[in-house]
């Protein structure tokens, strides 16, 4: 058995969607920066008061949570899809080692919470350092440029939207409010429909979209997390299986919201959701057990979860590493998967709804305050690491040309 290299061009979807979180990642980083600046000052009261106050029956900070972000999710779900049908993901071979290291590394960092956190209040965070933020992680990744493998970019897309798709799962099952099922049934129901219209191959997105709206509104009211709906919207939109089809609903609304999603909405949820009070125990903050289960989680368990289990399968012969890739690779996507951000907040401000509002309060605090210490560290570390040991196997480095390995008999 011998092993040849060939070479693919990156979609164009794919090379809009790295550019987009390169730039959406810095923009990210101002909003986050700005947020704690103004929160932190004597407008800080204010500032945060405007995200608590209320805009119908939702406070704005709510409508951004629940609204906003239902979109991000969609996008989501669209990414997913695309890499189901015509991505990294729509190849069983190619497929298993992102979502293995993906199962490694939600595993890991769910398991050190735990360890730190069984039995006390702040269990329900276990979520937490689950989640890797897939604007900044592969923002950090694109800085690199042609510096690092073009398939350790496709790796970690992968990797990222399965990581994302568990955090989903996650959500949905242990983040659940009082349940409606009447409403729950309801919004199925839409989602039915919807995939009704898709294998009768109604290729408008307005049904689509109107049907989306109202599956939201019903998921809102049954108790599970209105997001949820951005995630099944985008299983019922069709596909058309070629890549880069300009005529396919999906690839259309994909293209539509990269920019949004990146610029404005995402921007607009980190100044939401990172007004963060920075008291005179910022050290007991980072240090109670909670904050340390989230910051080892993510630095330390996301780049061992990811490497240990992706290096288990690859022993073991269940998949394989592309020729241009090596297990440096690996653990430089590994730790760069522990900048956990978006989704880390996201979920924070699920986990421990219900608990005295005090407790609820300073726990939300002190959870955005490590997440945005063990996103940076690991943001940094995982730069730092793929600069300096990140070079790709092969002579070939250009960011527009994917590298695979495939064995193929051969006599010698």
């Amino acid at each position: 058995m011998i092993k040849k290299i060939t070479s693919r061009k990156l979609s164009n979807t794919f090379k809009e969607f790295i550019s987009n979180e390169r730039s959406g990642a810095i923009v990210l980083i101002f909003c986050t920066a700005l947020s704690l600046v103004i929160a932190n000052t004597a407008f800080g009261p204010s500032y945060i008061g405007f995200w608590q106050s209320y805009a119908g029956p939702l406070s704005v900070e709510h409508w951004v949570n629940d609204g906003l972000m239902a979109i991000f999710f969609l996008l989501i779900g669209l990414e997913l899809e695309r890499e189901l049908y015509v991505g990294e993901l729509s190849n069983v071979r190619n497929a298993l080692l992102p979502i293995v290291a993906a199962a490694g590394g939600l595993s890991v960092p769910a398991l050190i919470h735990f360890g730190f956190n069984y039995g006390t209040p702040t269990q329900p965070g276990i979520g937490i350092p689950m989640a890797t933020d897939i604007a900044f992680a592969i923002g950090v990744l694109a800085l690199l440029g042609n510096r690092v493998p073009a398939s350790l970019k496709v790796f970690l897309v992968a990797l990222a939207v399965m990581d994302d798709l568990g955090a989903i799962i996650v959500i949905a099952i242990f983040y659940t409010a009082d349940l409606s099922l009447a409403y729950l049934g309801g919004a199925l129901g839409v989602f039915a429909l919807l995939v009704v219209l898709n294998r009768l191959r109604v290729m408008s997105l307005v049904p689509y979209l109107l049907g989306g709206a109202l599956m939201w509104f019903l998921m809102l009211k049954s108790g599970v997390h209105a997001t949820i709906a951005g995630v099944l919207l985008a299983f019922t939109i069709p596909f058309t299986h070629k890549e880069d089809d300009a005529d396919s609903p999906s690839h259309i609304l994909e293209h539509v919201l990269h920019k949004p999603v990146a610029f404005i909405i995402l921007p607009i949820f980190a100044l939401a959701n990172t007004g963060i009070v920075l008291g005179g125990d910022i050290i007991s903050d980072l240090t109670n057990s909670n904050s340390l289960g989230i910051i080892l989680g993510l630095v330390t368990g996301k780049p061992v979860g990811i490497t240990l289990l992706a290096f288990i399968a690859v022993a073991i012969g269940i998949c394989r590493l592309p020729l241009d890739l090596n297990w440096k690779h690996i653990l430089g996507a590994g730790m760069l998967g522990g900048i956990g951000f978006t989704m880390s907040i996201f979920i924070t401000n699920l986990a421990f709804i219900g608990s005295d509002p005090s407790f609820l309060a300073e726990t939300v605090n002190s959870s955005k305050m490590a997440i945005l210490v063990a996103s940076l560290t690991a943001g940094i570390i995982g730069f730092i690491w793929l600069k300096i040991f990140g070079a790709p196997n092969v002579g070939d480095k250009d960011m527009d040309t994917m590298d695979f390995a495939d064995e193929e008999a051969a006599a010698t």
